[in-house]
């Protein structure tokens, strides 16, 4: 890695048309802040590209000047990948337009664009694509590795949905990439991650989805996790595809609907949100209840807009964070030991295990269709996730994080897991049990479209 002198900076800032930062101008420590505070990195140089141009541009400057690349879109690589020390990180946040056609239920999203901006932009006109479940997420992170949501078990993932990408690749092309364009860039982009170039544009497929939902949340104490766990194993085989729910091992939140005796305590959680009709909703919540009543519960019409918002302040700027994820069949009886074994021993309120139902549309796409690091079969994505306020706390629960991860190997599908919840990204062999077979298809693409492992800073695929 050389250094880079003022003059080189220099010569960037005649070449890109957004700004060009070094570590002696004014915005640069800001620029260079990532959603988790546990990465603090120094990036040598920072273009914040204004077009597919620009990115070409950088990604030459860079590889001219030996600089390592990371590519930021919104920041939130728990391992810290979007940023690097020493080397030039290409920022797309100026990059960020959203458009859409309400007649061809299409919409664009440049590689810098947030969720949130896509999920309003298409609810302007009673329509969305699948997407996570934090509006701060950049569009082309979550996009790249899968994206999964609230909508996937009724529209897929986000790779289901996308139909073209452009793309800049290492030689500095700009390309798109589609089912009749490039398509075998076009199948690893949909799962492959950040491998393969930046993505400056994300075509996506539109669905209806009304302004207004139905949301549920119910919630158990620790001692009924067992009981929590085989209940939304025999509600979740019969729900129908308007309603999903995630299962989840978190501390009570401090909101207005729960008595502030039961705030922050840890339990476990049903959230339950419905694109169908009030009844269908309420119906799903009513069975729960029969079969275990809950300490407390919160039922309400909601925007989609809202709930594509409400893990935000839990996951804000500024914590510090750690992931590991896994998936499982089903909620067997010796998954619910493991799970029920390793939540309580969490310390920070903010740390939470998560599973995301996943079915029907998702079940729906063949398995090799997409690059996607996962089985289609019906199961379940889990999180483990330490998210604390001090570097000191997450000490302890990333290693929480990881035994609890170790323990689900056995009962799971496998070391494997979601591309997209792997923070070790250095363990090779992780990666390689997410994509398994797909993982030699994958690096002879990659040998073709970076032959030198330019783009490393991901869950990486080494060229064949």
């Amino acid at each position: 890695m050389t250094q880079l002198a003022d003059s080189g900076i220099g010569d960037l800032r005649q070449t890109v048309e957004g700004p060009v930062l070094g570590p002696d101008d004014d915005g640069y420590d800001d620029a260079r802040r990532l959603w988790n505070a546990n990465q603090d990195l120094h990036p040598a140089v920072i273009a914040r590209c204004r077009s597919a141009a620009d990115v070409s541009r950088a990604v030459l400057f860079a590889r001219d000047h030996g600089l390592e690349i990371a590519v930021r879109g919104g920041a939130h690589s728990i391992s810290g990948m979007s940023s690097v020390d020493g080397g030039l990180m290409i920022d797309l946040s100026e990059l960020n337009e959203v458009t859409v056609d309400p007649e061809a239920r299409r919409a664009r999203a440049a590689g810098g664009a947030l969720l949130g901006q896509l999920d309003a932009a298409a609810q302007e006109h009673g329509l969305a694509t699948p997407a996570g479940m934090v509006s701060h997420t950049g569009v082309a992170g979550l996009t790249l590795g899968g994206g999964m949501g609230w909508l996937s078990r009724k529209f897929g993932l986000s790779i289901d949905n996308l139909l073209s990408v452009e793309v800049v690749t290492a030689d500095g092309s700009i390309l798109r990439a589609s089912d009749d364009e490039n398509p075998d860039l076009f199948w690893a982009v949909r799962g492959g991650g950040g491998n393969f170039g930046v993505v400056t544009e994300f075509e996506f497929r539109l669905h209806e989805v009304a302004p207004m939902i139905q949301f549920g949340l119910m919630f158990w104490e620790l001692d009924k996790g067992a009981e929590v766990l085989r209940t939304a194993r025999e509600v979740i085989a019969k729900l129908p595809p308007e309603v999903n729910m995630v299962v989840g091992a978190i501390s009570a939140p401090p909101a207005p609907f729960v008595a502030e005796e039961y705030h922050f305590r840890p339990g476990y959680a049903l959230i339950i949100p419905s694109f169908g009709s009030a009844d269908e909703h309420a119906a799903v919540m009513a069975e729960i209840r029969s079969a275990l009543p809950p300490l407390f519960e919160f039922a309400t019409p909601m925007p989609y807009v809202a709930l594509q918002q409400m893990l935000d302040e839990a996951n804000g700027w500024g914590f510090h964070s750690y992931d590991k994820g896994f998936y499982l069949d089903d909620f067997t009886d010796e998954a619910i030991a493991v799970i029920t074994e390793h939540v309580p021993l969490k310390q920070s309120p903010g740390s939470a295990m998560l599973l995301y139902r996943l079915d029907n549309a998702y079940s729906a796409v063949p398995d090799d269709a997409t690059a996607f690091s996962g089985s289609r079969a019906p199961g379940y994505a889990g999180f483990i996730i330490a998210v604390c306020p001090t570097p000191e706390l997450l000490e302890r629960d990333r290693e929480w994080a990881r035994a609890f991860w170790a323990a689900t190997v056995p009962v799971g599908r496998g070391i494997g897991s979601y591309v997209n919840a792997i923070s070790d990204i250095d363990v090779d062999d992780r990666v390689r049990a997410s994509y398994g077979a797909k993982y030699d298809r994958l690096a002879a693409i990659k040998a073709t479209y970076d032959p030198e492992n330019i783009f490393h800073r991901n869950a990486n695929i080494k060229p064949a």
